[in-house]
């Protein structure tokens, strides 16, 4: 089992070598990461919960900060 497992943990490691996270988000790839509508990550933009950088986008740490709290 644990050479399955060794090789499952280097198969997502290269996964993220290769397909490293995006900085920023648009407002509905924020929703789907959230499981939330577009409706409300507007809400949450619009509320001060949510900030968007110069070009419209949500950086990705306030995604995970947002989900962190969640699981909380």
């Amino acid at each position: 089992m644990s050479e399955e497992l060794a090789i499952a943990r280097r198969a997502v490691q290269l996964y993220a070598e290769t397909h490293p996270r995006p900085v920023h988000v648009t407002q509905t790839q924020a929703a789907e990461m959230l499981g939330i509508t577009a409706r409300t990550v507007h809400t949450l933009v619009r509320t001060g919960k949510l900030k968007l950088n110069g070009l419209g986008r949500i950086p990705i740490a306030q995604i995970d900060e947002l989900i962190a709290a969640r699981n909380a």
